[in-house]
């Protein structure tokens, strides 16, 4: 089924200093769903909408207009499959909500914050992030996260907290070079033993910035700290191939749309159905045809 996301298609509401999306079923005010973190690529921006029909307080709201591309279209996608999206704003601490320009100074700009922000910082903005949807009456309590380019680093981080059942990470950077926030000397490798929920990692093995010897480390590491997790890297796709604004030629439609049912699959799987505590143990595979 699919989802409403709002009835206005120019509205930007932001929620103690994180976007929101909601969905809407007409009829179902009282309606409950996961809830999902989207984190942004390094140009931070977001488009976001939340339902006139929520419970919120309105005194808690306030009305802001931009209009971004790329992200807004992938989070309004996931909430239209009926899930509650948070969409933190990447470099608050330097700038307003507003996006960097997808062109050389924007991404200079984007590149220069990435490492000028403290790790800390990006693991409060997660935290509060999920502490948002889980005090939301209308989320079931579930919650995942995804992100592309610096935020599939950032939804790989978002993992390491146990509230966080399920994680899609396009094309993660840094995560190989230990690289990520301010003294670029990240642990998120290192901790990667501590993520309870399961995984999707999805690379082009075009990607330059993730070279295939980090692909691989990444894909050595979740083996063996025991992560469940699904790795895919996609034939001839490059670098940010799923987006579909500016990406230099990058982007890939046929690809996008198998990568996004990837993420419906485990959000389905994890978020929406109740599977009660999982029980640990080795799943014995048989020797069969």
């Amino acid at each position: 089924m699919l989802y409403l996301t709002s009835c206005s298609s120019t509205e930007t509401i932001l929620l103690k200093g994180i976007f929101i999306f909601h969905p809407t079923i007409p009829g179902h005010p009282h309606a409950r769903f996961p809830g999902v973190v989207v984190f942004s690529e390094i140009y931070q921006g977001y488009f976001a909408l939340l339902s006139p029909v929520s419970t919120l307080d309105d005194d808690n709201l306030e009305v802001i207009n931009i209009v971004t591309g790329p992200v807004q279209r992938f989070a309004r996608s996931i909430a239209g499959q009926g899930y509650i999206v948070a969409a933190p704003s990447s470099y608050h601490e330097f700038m307003g909500p507003e996006p960097l320009a997808y062109d050389g100074p924007g991404t200079d700009v984007g590149n220069a914050y990435k490492v000028q922000k403290k790790l800390a910082a990006y693991d409060e903005d997660a935290r509060l992030s999920v502490d948002t949807l889980l005090a939301l009456p209308t989320c079931n309590g579930r919650i995942g996260a995804t992100g592309m380019c610096l935020g599939g680093h950032l939804a790989f981080r978002a993992a390491l907290d146990p509230r966080v059942r399920a994680a899609v990470c396009y094309f993660a950077t840094d995560i190989h070079s230990h690289s990520l926030g301010e003294g670029k000397n990240d642990d998120s490798l290192e901790r990667a033993g501590e993520i309870k929920g399961e995984l999707v990692m999805i690379f082009g093995k075009s990607d330059n910035h993730v070279p295939p010897e980090g692909r691989d480390l990444i894909r050595k590491t979740l083996h063996e700290k025991g992560v469940t997790f699904s790795f895919y890297e996609v034939a001839w796709a490059q670098h940010a191939f799923i987006r579909d604004e500016l990406s230099k030629g990058r982007y890939d439609p046929a690809i996008s749309k198998i990568c996004f049912e990837m993420l419906l699959e485990l959000f389905e799987r994890a978020l929406k159905i109740d599977l009660g505590e999982r029980v640990s143990g080795d799943q014995k595979v048989e020797d069969i045809c």
